[in-house]
């Protein structure tokens, strides 16, 4: 006898599930009571499974005689191959109806194939058992698969990866395995995933063993990421990463390969225990580094193509695998280059000079500018020490002034070298950018290309002669304060001339801070301290004038008196009015 549960076929699964079983089961199959066997005597109950044979044809049905001379009609649909049928086939069918007078039965043939095909799997079949069945209809959370009899394949077990749209799927003849089976509800779930993830573990690991480092070996690219590519070589992935799969250069691993391409890659490593491959595409071929200082020798000039700038130097392409940077300071002898892409340009074919050759890391150094001729080998033959040059001021900074002699090619005017006399703190209060200049070559430095230009050495240096002799220690000069320092002030006592005035010679009393006492443009007497000739510098003193001026006066007071008391003596003595009447005379 048939247990009827068997068409809630998915056990566990929803309400859709099992009713599109039972759907397929026929209805009539809930009163199956009888299954016979091909030696019992037939009885026509409705229910039972008798055995008939192929009578006659009608149209599109066939007759099938069972015997008792009763007959039943099969339409076409009910044969997988109707077209094979032939008169005299033994058919098994399920007896549904019986009918009155006109003798025929209602009978079924798939229902009776469903319920022999359930039996039959119940016997025969456990989990874990493999199976293979046809794809019948999209239910809710799965599909139907015909195994003989309709069991359920979950969306999720459907494969390894994530399916699209499921119903793509209906039609298709797979092989899955039982994942469960519920005795008491007879119902069967498969899983075709298992299925693959059990074939691609017997297989990785007959992979994993007859894998070698060195061995080329083909594989399938299932997977393409930013930084490379995974490759199927049988049941399990290998990374070919962006680095190993041209010697040339690859922006994107999609550049070269395609989903589903077939490949042969070298295998570089393996790591068995953690099942890691590291597989390489360039390494099929000879490296283009290994004779690299034979073909770019260095001091050699060649021709390459820009392929990447950056903003320290462009990379050149020497050829396939081969590139070499240009650093953004071997471009020109003369140009302020700020980036690159003010000389060179994408895809631009250059002159080259190899530099550098660094092969254990695989690194080129190359120079564009050493393919012409330095400038800077006839600077010191255009412009000797001595010689007077115009330029332009084209930057300033704190410590002196760049003047352009010629493109590309810059003097510096240090601070110290713009005056004989005034003691200048910063450039520009004597310079403006874009101002035109002369100036007189003082040195050449070829290799660090450098010329030092000088301001002051235009005229003669006033220390020498006439500084000296116009201003002398004692002497009490005019001048005007120019700047205050917490130290002292400075005297300007001619145009670009200064003094200084410490804070000790401003007065007798006790000065914490000269501008207490004094202020910028306020002119003074000073005296003359010191000249010093080599230092360049003038110690000044305001409270010695005052000193001197003040005995000054004193001296003028004593002479007076002096003179007073000379014509009273003069006016008691006679000798003298006789005198005094002669000056009159």
């Amino acid at each position: 006898m048939v247990d009827y549960n068997l068409i809630n076929s998915l056990g566990d699964v929803d309400d859709e599930a099992n009713s599109a079983i039972a759907t397929a089961l026929g209805d009539a199959a809930k009163d199956i009571n009888l299954l016979v066997k091909a030696d019992e005597v037939q009885d026509f109950v409705p229910g039972a499974i008798l055995k008939g044979h192929v009578g006659s044809v009608s149209g599109d049905d066939f007759v099938i005689e069972l015997g008792l001379k009763s007959e039943g009609v099969l339409e076409r649909g009910e044969f997988d191959e109707p077209d094979k049928v032939k008169i005299g086939d033994e058919v098994r069918v399920l007896l549904e109806e019986v009918e009155g007078d006109t003798g025929l039965v209602r009978i079924s043939k798939r229902k009776a194939d469903r319920i022999i095909n359930w039996e039959a799997i119940m016997k025969s079949k456990k989990e874990g058992d493999p199976v293979k069945g046809k794809v019948t209809k999209k239910i809710k959370g799965g599909l139907l698969v015909d195994i003989g009899v309709p069991v359920f394949l979950p969306a999720s077990q459907v494969d390894i990866r994530r399916p699209g749209e499921i119903s793509d799927w209906i039609g298709r003849e797979i092989d899955a395995v039982i994942l469960k089976i519920d005795e008491e509800r007879r119902n069967i779930v498969i899983s075709r995933r298992k299925m693959i993830e059990q074939q691609r573990e017997e297989q990785k690991r007959k992979t994993l063993d007859g894998l070698s480092i060195g061995q080329v070996i083909k594989g399938t690219v299932k997977n393409i990421a930013d930084f490379g590519a995974f490759i199927d070589l049988g049941g399990i992935d290998g990374l070919l990463h962006i680095t190993d799969m041209s010697w040339g250069r690859i922006n994107h691993p999609s550049d070269l390969l395609k989903i589903d391409q077939e490949i042969e890659v070298k295998v570089l490593q393996i790591d068995k225990e953690k099942e890691k491959i590291a597989l390489g595409l360039k390494q099929k071929e000879a490296s283009p580094w290994e004779n690299i200082e034979t073909k770019y020798a260095i001091g050699s000039v060649h021709e390459a193509e820009v392929v990447n700038i950056m903003s320290y130097g462009a990379f050149c392409k020497l050829e396939e695998g081969v590139e070499g940077l240009v650093h953004i300071s071997e471009m020109s002898w003369t140009k302020r280059i700020n980036h690159p892409s003010e000389v060179v340009s994408q895809g631009q074919k250059v002159k080259v000079k190899v530099l550098e050759i660094n092969k254990e890391k695989q690194e080129i150094s190359l120079g564009m500018k050493q393919v012409e001729e330095n400038p800077w080998e006839r600077v010191a033959e255009k412009y000797p020490p001595g010689s007077v040059v115009k330029g332009k001021v084209r930057n300033i900074a704190n410590y002196g002034a760049f003047v352009e002699i010629e493109e590309g090619i810059d003097g510096l005017l240090h601070v110290s070298d713009l005056s004989w006399t005034k003691k200048i703190g910063h450039p520009s209060e004597v310079l403006k950018k874009g101002e035109e200049v002369q100036a007189v070559v003082l040195s050449v430095d070829q290799e660090k290309q450098r010329i030092a230009l000088g301001l002051k050495q235009m005229a003669e240096d006033p220390w020498v002669n006439v500084i000296p002799a116009n201003y002398r220690p004692g002497m009490v000069v005019k001048g005007h304060v120019t700047k205050i320092a917490n130290f002292g002030v400075f005297v300007e006592l001619e145009p670009g001339l200064e003094g200084l005035l410490h804070i000790s010679e401003i007065s007798d009393q006790k000065i914490e801070k000269p501008e207490e006492a004094l202020k910028v443009g306020q002119e003074l007497d000073v005296k003359i301290l010191r000249v010093d000739s080599e230092e360049r510098k003038i110690g000044l003193s305001l409270k010695r004038a005052l000193w001197a001026m003040e005995e000054q006066q004193r001296e003028v007071v004593r002479s007076e008196r002096a003179k007073e008391r000379g014509l009273r003596g003069g006016l008691e003595g006679g000798e003298s009015i006789s005198s005094l009447g002669d000056l009159k005379l």
